[in-house]
């Protein structure tokens, strides 16, 4: 009696779950991705704590033992040596992550999360100027992928993943889960979103996110004290401010390509080329008798949003990060790019009459924007960052950034899905024409 009981109930629980599904498809769906996030997000939050970790040591040994500098250019040969020889499959990096979610091929070899990691630690061991997003990024896309076959996911499935890593491992290396949400999302295609990807970006984002706080990860944190009302001339203040910051990411961007052309045109053995950018580098250190402009540059942004900087500390910035990685070190220029924009916003303190803490914030997300295509996902950023009072001084700046840094990007593998402003200027053109 009993028994037939239960197995009535079971029947009946089955008949109840089937037509929940029948009727709320979507609820398979989240179940399933919930699912593989919760698996892929935990790893790559695990991977991001140990990487973050790991880099603060090689920070802080390096600027305790300043002739460490001395050895970059054996660190970059060694860097070089190592992807020229083992690595080739795995050194287009990010943009190997971009070309995979259009057309998705082969499973991206796991050795991209080990190599990019070594890289990036040596580079910054040493004293190159780089960032951290694209080691986080390339790691949590090779873990990720290895999952594509146990999961006998489809192509389409497996573009979610990968754009799902992506968030994962933006969220967790910055603690800021929604951005990287929509940053996975926004990255790979400009102008469009790909809204059946948004529950996986999001779930993999905050979970990663919460696994690398669980392993007692530290982020960095920016203060903004005071921002005045929006108001018509504010909201021009933020307008003119974001002309700067696009007109810095496009030059950042074609330049950093430009010199990457150059290092390969002329130095045609690979592992050379961080050994001459290394030797580069290191003697500008040397020259400049300041380490401000090598690594992270941590310090400096904070000191950005707190008093005024000298107004060329973006440019200087800019070129040692532009060397670095262009000759091959690894690391990512994102960190890099929050350099150059909060210097540059302190800089523009000196004629813009805003608090140079919310022009320091402004070009913190918006250089960055313009240099990623990624508008929506910096804008959420500053309000992760900096708090909902921010916002709209951030999205201005970021969009208008977005629109003057043109159609330069630092992925190379970035589609235009949408151009930004290509029928306005179409219908200018015609206006012109018949005048």
């Amino acid at each position: 009696m009993f028994k037939n009981n239960k197995k009535s109930a079971l029947r009946i629980l089955i008949i109840l779950v089937r037509l929940f599904f029948r009727k709320y498809p979507s609820a398979l769906f989240v179940l399933k991705w919930l699912f593989i996030t919760l698996i892929t997000g935990g790893l790559i939050g695990s991977a991001s704590a140990f990487f973050l970790q790991t880099l603060d040591w090689a920070t802080n040994f390096r600027e305790n033992r300043l002739w460490l500098i001395t050895f970059l250019p054996l660190g970059g040969f060694l860097v070089g040596l190592m992807y020229h020889y083992f690595g080739k499959d795995v050194e287009a990096g990010n943009n190997l992550l971009i070309e995979t979610i259009h057309e998705p091929g082969k499973i991206i070899p796991l050795k991209m999360a080990p190599f990019v990691y070594l890289g990036t630690i040596i580079t910054h061991f040493f004293g190159g100027s780089a960032g951290r997003e694209g080691t986080a990024l390339q790691m949590a896309g090779a873990i990720a992928d290895q999952f594509s076959k146990s999961f006998k996911l489809s192509s389409d499935d497996r573009k979610i993943l990968i754009i799902s890593a992506i968030a994962a491992g933006f969220g967790s290396v910055f603690g800021t889960p929604i951005a990287g949400a929509i940053f996975g999302l926004e990255v790979f295609l400009v102008g469009r979103l790909k809204y059946n990807a948004l529950f996986p970006a999001i779930s993999a984002a905050i979970i990663a996110d919460l696994v690398t706080k669980l392993w007692n990860t530290h982020h960095s944190h920016y203060r903004i004290e005071f921002i005045p009302e929006i108001s018509f001339l504010n909201i021009l203040y933020a307008i003119v401010a974001g002309i700067f910051f696009g007109i810095c990411a496009a030059t950042f961007s074609k330049t950093i390509h430009k010199a990457g052309y150059l290092f390969k045109s002329k130095i045609k053995h690979p592992p050379f080329r961080p050994l001459i950018g290394g030797i580069i580098v290191a003697s500008a250190v040397f020259l400049t008798g300041t380490t401000i402009y090598i690594g992270l540059g941590i310090p400096t942004i904070v000191d950005s949003f707190e008093h005024q900087l000298p107004a060329y500390d973006f440019a200087l910035k800019m070129i040692f990060t532009i060397i670095t990685l262009a000759a091959g070190f690894k690391g990512g220029e994102v960190t890099p790019l929050f350099f150059i924009g909060a210097t540059l916003g302190n800089a523009l303190g000196y004629f813009i009459p805003l608090p140079i803490a919310v022009l320091a914030g402004m070009g913190f997300v918006a250089v960055f924007a313009g240099a990623t295509n990624t508008p929506i996902a910096c804008s959420i950023m500053a309000i992760e960052l900096f708090g909902n009072e921010f916002g709209v001084y951030a999205a201005i700046a970021c969009v208008v950034s977005y629109l003057f840094s043109g159609s330069n990007s630092i992925y190379k593998s970035q589609i235009i899905g949408e151009p930004k402003n290509n029928r306005f200027l179409k219908d200018i053109g015609k206006k012109l024409s018949e005048l």
